[in-house]
C-alpha cells in the first residue's frame, strides 16, 4: 500500500488477501479422527483435574471457615474484669 492508490485499489488488495488466506485455509489436510478424540480426553482429563483441585480448595476453605467458627468469642467486659480482679487478688495474696 502506497500514498497514493486509490479506494479500489485498497479493496482489490484487500479481496486478494482474504481470498489468498481462504485457500491456505482449503489447503490444510482434514484433522485426523483419532487426534481429535485424543485432545477431547486430554480436555476432559485436565477439566477432571481441575474440578477436583476446586473441590479439594473449597473444602479447604470450609475446614478453614469451620476452624474460626470454632473459635470462642472474646471474652466480655465483665469476664475481663473478673479476670483482672482474680489476678490481683493472687498477687495480694502472695504478699
Amino acid at each position: 500500500m502506497t500514498y497514493n492508490d486509490s479506494f479500489q485499489d485498497r479493496i482489490g488488495n484487500a479481496a486478494k488477501a482474504r481470498e489468498k488466506a481462504m485457500a491456505k485455509l482449503r489447503a490444510k489436510p482434514p484433522l485426523d479422527p483419532k487426534v481429535v478424540a485424543e485432545r477431547v480426553e486430554r480436555q476432559a482429563q485436565r477439566e477432571a483435574r481441575e474440578a477436583d483441585k476446586a473441590a479439594a480448595k473449597k473444602a479447604a476453605r470450609e475446614a478453614e471457615a469451620a476452624a474460626k467458627a470454632a473459635v470462642p468469642p472474646p471474652p466480655t467486659e465483665a469476664e475481663r474484669k473478673a479476670a483482672r480482679d482474680a489476678k490481683y487478688a493472687a498477687r495480694k495474696a502472695r504478699r
